[in-house]
């Protein structure tokens, strides 16, 4: 019953206007952030909430690991919203959480916590791929050069440390990202 309500108010809203409904399918839109270097992962590596999928753990720091879209689909555990992206805020909408500096610090890990639109929430992706705090255009968000094997996937996945770094043109490989769907 649920979805045939929904797809009737997108229906009714499309209907009454073409920016109505551009706004609700960007409102629900989710996507990856991955970085651009594969490194020893050939799945790429991707922004990700630690533990499995829709049971990961939020009160853990953040992580690079293994991307699951190669099984088809963004995961709930590394899906953000595209529309607050581009508000400067990375949120996770299936935990109901946003990423947040533990510190406006080199080497600060990166967290989850309730979304607030404090300055240590606010991060920014520019054209070259590299995201940092907007009060903080020298720390960019930062993967490790040592990977792990995490606890799954065949070829077993792959896990990197997420830390904030100074942003360098000699680590631009560890500090580009892109977004996809």
């Amino acid at each position: 019953m649920k979805k045939i309500i929904v797809f009737l108010i997108l229906f009714s809203c499309s209907q009454n206007s073409q920016e109505n409904s551009n706004t609700i399918i960007e409102l629900n839109s989710t996507v990856e952030i991955y970085l651009l270097e594969n490194f020893d992962e050939s799945r790429g590596y991707c922004i990700d909430v630690r533990g499995s999928k829709t049971s990961a753990n939020i009160d853990r720091p953040l992580q690079a690991h293994t991307c699951y879209s190669y099984q088809g689909t963004v995961s709930v555990d590394q899906g953000f919203d595209e529309s607050q992206i581009i508000n400067n805020q990375f949120r996770i909408n299936f935990f109901n959480v946003c990423m947040e500096a533990e510190s406006m610090t080199e080497s600060s890990q990166v967290i989850l916590q309730t979304c607030n639109n404090k300055s240590k929430q606010k991060f920014i992706i520019d054209n070259n791929g590299k995201i940092y705090l907007q009060d903080d255009k020298n720390l960019c968000l930062t993967v490790s050069e040592i990977s792990s094997e995490g606890g799954g996937g065949n070829p077993v996945h792959m896990i990197k440390t997420l830390t904030l770094q100074i942003c360098s043109d000699e680590l631009t490989p560890y500090q580009s990202w892109g977004i996809r769907k």
